[in-house]
């Protein structure tokens, strides 16, 4: 896998712009959030995820420890462990320029500092995850809509991770957890950027147009979030 390139993924320049715009309001925005704010809604927030029909039947998860003003991701990864899941994580390849993913216990050295500081997978005791095995993979971002649409950091790492999953025929729920300021109407989207099939936010929990199958590990409901969908209010 190699980082999103112009080459690869021309992008035009009203559109580039358009992205830059929302990442920099949003990114200003998130950083308002007092300390209080930001902890109340975070737990909001996975509170919300773990209602989800796609998280409870998921048996490997793909999460990210979060950094800045992300919502806090800590108590996400503990759940996915206290509930005996397969917890799996990114880690940053300089060389390729793309995210590695890794199966992530709960030893005190499965984790090591990376790049800004991000918590990511010790490659010395962690093993290479496959993405044949998602289930359900945690997607961060700075801007989302209701249709699933996404504006990531700019990096290019997670659409270029998505789209290889696909490729490779996984059918993993994709989903967000954010803040409501960083629900929009519409984000700018292009052809290779990959949509998420869920937005939960504090208040909100949005099930996106094109939604993949549950896990096979599920029963045979037909429900797909155990909290009301918000997203018309």
């Amino acid at each position: 896998m190699t980082q999103d390139s112009q080459a690869e993924f021309p992008e035009s320049s009203a559109v580039h712009v358009d992205k830059a715009q929302v990442r920099d309001r949003i990114l200003r925005e998130r950083k308002g959030l007092s300390t209080a704010e930001h902890r109340q809604q975070s737990q909001a927030i996975v509170e919300m995820i773990f209602g989800m029909d796609a998280f409870r039947h998921a048996r490997v998860v793909v999460a990210y420890c979060s950094f800045g003003s992300e919502m806090d991701t800590v108590e996400f990864i503990a759940e996915v462990h206290r509930c005996g899941k397969t917890l799996v994580l990114p880690r940053i390849n300089k060389k390729m320029n793309c995210l590695d993913l890794y199966l992530v216990g709960t030893d005190k050295d499965a984790l090591v500092d990376g790049p800004w500081g991000i918590r990511e997978p010790n490659p010395a005791t962690c093993k290479l995850a496959t993405a044949q095995s998602l289930d359900l993979v945690l997607a961060p971002g700075v801007a989302f809509d209701p249709q699933g649409g996404r504006v990531g950091y700019g990096k290019g790492y997670y659409d270029k991770l998505l789209r290889s999953c696909l490729d490779l025929g996984a059918t993993p729920w994709i989903v967000a957890g954010a803040f409501d300021l960083q629900l929009l109407e519409r984000v700018p989207m292009q052809a290779h950027d990959i949509f998420v099939h869920g937005v939960l936010t504090e208040s909100r929990c949005i099930i996106c147009p094109t939604q993949p199958p549950l896990p096979a590990s599920s029963s045979n409901t037909q429900r797909r979030c155990a909290i009301p969908d918000l997203s018309g209010q």
